[in-house]
C-alpha cells in the first residue's frame, strides 16, 4: 500500500513513466509510425485506450468512498452519466442541420414533436438552451453530480444511513434516476440516449487527431485526479478518512463530526466519476441509461475489488484490466461474460483480498511462511537423526 507521507521516489518514477506513455509515446505511435509499421497505434486502439482511463476515473472514485472511507456506493455510474449527459447534450446541440430531419433540433425532438410541446423555443426545451455554450456544459459536468451527490449524502449521512443500508438506498437512487431518464418525455432521448455527435469544439469527432487529443485529456485527467486523491490521502483528512473506515464510533468518541467528512468525500467522488463521463461520451459516440444502471456500478465495484481497494493504483489495474478481458470475452464468449466477471469478483474476495496490486506481497508472505515452516522443521528432526547414528555406532 502507498505509504502516507510524502510521495516516494520510486512512485514518482512510476508516475513520470505512466505519464511519458499515455500523454507522449502511444499519441505520436498513433501520429508518426505509418500504419503498416508494428509499432503503430491505430485510430481504433487510442479510442479503446481513452475509454479504458474514463473508466479508470470512474474506479478512482468508487474506491475514495469504498477502498478508503468504507462506503459502498452502488451509484457511482449515476454520476459517471450524469457528467456524460451534460456535455453530451452540448454536443447534440453542434449537430444543427446534419440531422436525419435536417432541423437545428435533435433529430429525437423532431420525432417527438417537441415543438409542440415547446413552441416559445422552437422546440428546445428551456433547460436545455444554456448548453449551446460549451462552457456552460463543462461548468454543468461538475455542478450536476456534485448538486445530486450532495442533496442525497446529506439526507443519508445525516439519518446516520451507513453501511448495506447505504449501498441499498444508493442503489435505489440509481435504479430510480434509469426510470425516469428511460421515459422519451424527459428531454433526453430516452432509451436511445444522445448520439450521433458530430463535432466537439468546432472539430470533427471522429478524425484522428480529435481522437488523439480525448486520450490526452483522458490520461490528463486520470493523473490530475491520482494526484489530487495521493495528496488527500496523505494529509490529516485521509487519516481521519481511514479511522472512519476502520471505526466510525471511535472517530465520534474523538469528537469529529463523521458525516461531514463522508459527505466531502461522497460529493468529491461524484465530481470525479462526472469528470470521467464527460470524456467517455464523446470517445465511444454515445450515452443512455444503460450507463447509469445499477449492474454498471456493480462493475465499478468488482475493477476496485480485483485490482486492490485501499490503494490508489489498484483501481486503475482493475479497470484497464477487466475492461480489456471484457472486450476480449465479448468478441469470443458473448454469452459467458457475466459468469467471468462473478467468478473473478469471487475469487479476488476468497484469495486476492488486497487484489492484484497486493498480489506480489501476498505470494511473498506465503514463501516466508513456506520458508519458515521448513526452517522449524529442520531442528525437530536433527536430534532424531543423531540419535540414530549414536545408536548404531555403539
Amino acid at each position: 500500500m502507498l505509504s502516507n507521507k510524502s510521495i516516494s521516489k520510486r512512485e514518482l518514477l512510476l508516475l513520470v513513466i505512466a505519464a511519458l506513455i499515455g500523454i507522449v509515446v502511444l499519441p505520436c505511435l498513433n501520429a508518426f509510425v505509418p500504419p503498416a509499421s508494428f509499432f503503430h497505434v491505430s485510430n481504433f486502439s487510442i479510442n479503446i485506450y481513452g475509454k479504458y482511463l474514463c473508466y479508470a476515473v470512474l474506479a478512482i472514485g468508487v474506491n475514495l468512498l469504498w477502498g478508503y472511507t468504507g462506503l459502498l456506493s452502488l451509484g457511482q455510474a449515476l454520476f459517471f452519466s450524469l457528467g456524460g449527459y451534460a456535455l453530451g447534450m452540448h454536443l447534440m446541440l453542434m449537430i444543427g442541420k446534419l440531422g436525419q430531419y435536417k432541423s437545428d433540433l435533435p433529430d429525437f425532438m423532431v420525432f417527438l414533436e417537441f415543438i409542440k410541446r415547446f413552441p416559445e423555443t422552437g422546440g428546445l426545451p428551456p433547460h436545455w438552451i444554456p448548453f449551446r455554450s460549451f462552457w456552460f456544459a463543462a461548468a454543468m459536468v461538475v455542478v450536476v453530480p456534485a448538486v445530486v451527490s450532495f442533496v442525497f449524502g446529506w439526507l443519508a449521512f445525516r439519518s446516520r444511513i451507513k453501511g448495506v443500508y447505504f449501498s441499498i438506498l444508493s442503489q435505489a437512487l440509481t435504479y430510480a434516476a434509469t426510470l425516469m431518464f428511460f421515459r422519451n418525455d424527459f428531454t433526453f432521448g430516452g432509451n436511445n440516449g444522445l448520439t450521433d455527435f458530430k463535432f466537439i469544439l468546432g472539430h470533427e469527432i471522429n478524425s484522428a487527431a480529435t481522437k488523439r487529443g480525448l486520450f490526452i485529456a483522458s490520461a490528463v485527467l486520470l493523473l490530475a485526479v491520482y494526484v489530487v486523491c495521493r495528496w488527500l490521502t496523505s494529509t490529516k483528512f485521509g487519516l481521519i478518512q481511514r479511522a472512519i473506515r476502520d471505526s466510525e464510533n471511535r472517530v465520534l468518541f474523538s469528537g469529529y463530526a463523521t458525516a461531514n467528512f463522508k459527505l466531502f468525500v461522497f460529493v468529491l467522488s461524484g465530481i470525479i466519476c462526472g469528470l470521467g463521463g464527460a470524456l467517455f461520451v464523446p470517445q465511444v459516440g454515445i450515452i443512455n441509461p444503460s450507463e447509469m444502471a445499477p449492474d454498471k456500478s456493480l462493475e465499478a465495484v468488482v475493477w476496485c475489488a480485483v485490482g486492490g481497494r485501499g490503494n490508489l493504483l489498484g483501481p486503475i489495474l482493475g479497470a484497464v484490466g477487466c475492461n480489456a478481458l471484457k472486450s476480449y470475452a465479448t468478441h469470443s464468449f458473448a454469452e459467458q461474460w457475466p459468469y467471468i466477471l462473478g467468478g473473478l469478483f469471487i475469487f479476488a474476495t476468497l484469495f486476492m483480498p488486497k487484489g492484484l496490486i497486493g498480489l506480489p506481497a501476498q505470494l511473498m508472505e506465503i514463501k516466508r511462511k513456506f520458508t519458515r515452516k521448513n526452517g522449524d522443521a529442520a531442528p525437530q528432526t536433527a536430534p532424531a537423526d543423531v540419535a540414530f547414528e549414536s545408536a548404531t555406532k555403539e
